[in-house]
């Protein structure tokens, strides 16, 4: 049995209580799948008794999980093997409860979830979302609002009736916490753009600037323009004045947008935005969105949005496109780019790393640019091969490959002797 575990997969070699923890945290987050009969590697091992024990199973989760999931169990023969198979659907009823804990999944392993995840999964229980909230002032104003609508909409002024439909202002008569996030002052703590400019090294600060207490939309115009200023200049070619840019603007503008729309607001912490001479690092409070793997983060174009209401707004003012596709539209911008973007997914947050385009930025040698051609020419090489081409020494090889591995222009695949570079 060819297959490894993942994020909605687990393998038991036999029936234990822990992979209770497992079947809370599929109900808590997304449906999953648990073998019995196959060891960590994917070895198919197969379950003694398996009726009596697809029983016990059944019988343990309605006694141990609170509430009890939805869950269904299979007794399969596979290779004159008997393996056991447990489908667990994500539940309504959140959170779900084992000896008193919540769980969910982190990769490959199942993990408690802290006070922040168990206040969310009991807003997501009585179908609430953190933006939906009441918030702590209702007298807002939405001038900036008003006047982007006017912009992108047609929407001549604001009223309540276009703040009710864009579900700003709750049927029970108040304001969320997406209708204060969007208006013209935010006093929601933490809620800001803290940007930093580097200069040769971290040591060397030339700007900080912390954006906050001012609508998402005003935050989100004045990082472009903070942005506009370090990394868009103009060159004169004959008579014509030619606009460039050290990072693609719309990648940054995708990125910005991604981090503002899916991040946490129940966490002290700003959106943080790094921005150094050879890239930007953009950090967005909060890991994945629940039900999310990081594979469909990166590769699926599918979008669990975490703040459904602000990200509508997003889209009909044009700052964001059909949900799910940022990162591809981010990876779009590089196409031509030697250097490719870079995404670092962890359980706290999301930090998008965008490379400067211009080879000179990059600080790439002569020896470096000569691997780079050589496998922009053959797509993917072996040590040994560029080796043979090259007539490098095998330490220098491995120094220019980690080199370029670095920079994220080069990614390794394979383990061992088999392992080829090939351009990212």
């Amino acid at each position: 049995m060819e297959t490894k575990e993942s994020y909605n997969l687990e393998f038991k070699v036999e029936v234990s209580r822990t992979f209770l923890k497992t079947v809370c945290a599929y109900a808590n987050y997304n449906d999953g799948e648990i073998i019995f009969g196959i060891d960590d590697n994917g070895k198919l091992v197969g379950i003694e008794s398996a009726k009596e024990e697809a029983l016990r199973i059944e019988n343990m989760i309605n006694d141990s999980i609170v509430p009890v999931p939805h869950f269904e169990i299979a007794v399969k023969e596979i290779e004159h093997k008997t393996i056991i198979l447990v489908d667990v659907k994500k539940g309504k009823d959140t959170p779900y409860y084992y000896q008193g804990k919540a769980f969910k999944r982190g990769d490959t392993s199942t993990v408690a979830v802290d006070r922040f995840e168990l206040r969310r999964l009991a807003m997501e229980g009585i179908n609430i979302d953190d933006e939906e909230r009441k918030a702590a002032s209702q007298d807002l104003s939405f001038r900036v609002l008003e006047s982007k609508l006017k912009e992108e909409a047609n929407i001549e002024k604001i009223s309540l009736d276009v703040l009710k439909t864009l579900n700003l202002y709750n049927k029970d008569g108040y304001y969320n916490i997406a209708g204060e996030l969007l208006s013209d002052k935010n006093d929601i703590a933490f809620s800001g753009i803290d940007i930093v400019k580097f200069g040769k090294d971290i040591n060397k600060i030339l700007y900080r600037e912390t954006i906050s207490h001012k609508s998402l939309l005003e935050q989100f115009d004045r990082a472009i323009e903070i942005f506009e200023q370090y990394y868009l200049f103009e060159e004169i070619e004959g008579y014509i004045r030619i606009k460039k840019e050290l990072i693609p603007k719309e990648a940054f503008r995708e990125s910005l947008a991604n981090a503002i729309v899916h991040r946490v607001w129940d966490t002290n912490s700003y959106i943080q935005i790094a921005m150094y001479e050879n890239r930007i690092e953009i950090n967005s409070p909060g890991g994945l969105p629940a039900g999310i793997s990081k594979e469909e983060y990166l590769n699926g174009n599918i979008s669990v949005l975490r703040n459904p209401i602000i990200a509508g707004v997003f889209n009909r003012l044009n700052i964001i496109e059909k949900y799910g596709t940022g990162i591809a539209r981010i990876n779009d911008e590089y196409t031509h780019s030697i250097a490719k973007p870079d995404f670092d997914v962890s359980e706290n947050r999301i930090r998008i790393i965008l490379p400067v385009t211009n080879v000179d930025q990059l600080d790439l040698s002569k020896d470096e640019l000569f691997i780079y051609g050589l496998l922009k020419e053959d797509l993917e090489l072996s040590r040994k091969e560029i080796e043979l081409k090259t007539k490098f020494e095998k330490s220098k090889t491995l120094r220019i490959l980690n080199s370029l591995t670095d920079k994220n222009i080069v990614i390794k695949r394979g383990s061992g002797t088999a392992v080829k570079y090939r351009l990212k």
